[in-house]
């Protein structure tokens, strides 16, 4: 009796020729044919891909133009809307004309309170400096030079206020200056 270990699976012959080796790589080694069918999938795919960027560079461009023209658009939104009480305090002493003078006056005040705290929250500051202030021709435009008890090319006095939206002038402070002695 003989055990199923000692049973031997034929092998095949192997056939060292020259020929069978050519043979063997042939079928190892993609035709032509395989090859061009590869390459054009690959040309497939990164064509695909392309029109894919180009589509999404497109739509990135078309939204960012979008989001631009509503930026301009809307850009005063939120100055107009803090300006509204004032012209409602503004319309409501206009429609008030027999209004005793310190009724008024009062009003105005009050107007004034609300123009400058809608001014000061969408960032317009008040140039506005003290006597004695060295000159700053960024920020200050000389009206006139004037002797004066102090400093030359410091602020003697404040004509009209300037202001400030974010660090950049609206309108400089139009001031007199101390002249040289």
């Amino acid at each position: 009796m003989s055990s199923p270990d000692n049973l031997e699976s034929p092998t095949p012959p192997v056939d060292n020729t020259p020929e069978a080796a050519a043979t063997d790589a042939a079928a190892a080694t993609p035709s032509v044919e395989e090859q061009l069918a590869q390459l054009k999938a690959q040309l497939a795919e990164a064509h695909d891909g392309l029109l894919r960027a180009k589509a999404e560079t497109e739509n990135v461009r078309r939204r960012s133009e979008e989001e631009i023209s509503k930026a301009r658009k809307f850009a005063v939104e939120s100055f107009a809307d803090s300006l509204l009480p004032v012209r409602d305090s503004l319309e409501a002493a206009v429609a008030m004309p027999d209004a005793p003078l310190e009724k008024v006056l009062e009003g105005v005040h009050a107007t004034l309170r609300q123009l400058s705290a809608a001014l000061e929250r969408n960032k317009v500051l008040q140039i506005n400096p003290p006597a004695g202030t060295k000159f700053d021709p960024h920020q200050h435009q000389a009206i006139s030079m004037v002797p004066a008890d102090q400093d030359a090319n410091t602020v003697v006095a404040v004509l009209q206020k300037g202001y400030l939206i974010a660090d950049r002038v609206l309108r400089p402070a139009l001031v007199t200056v101390a002249a040289p002695k």
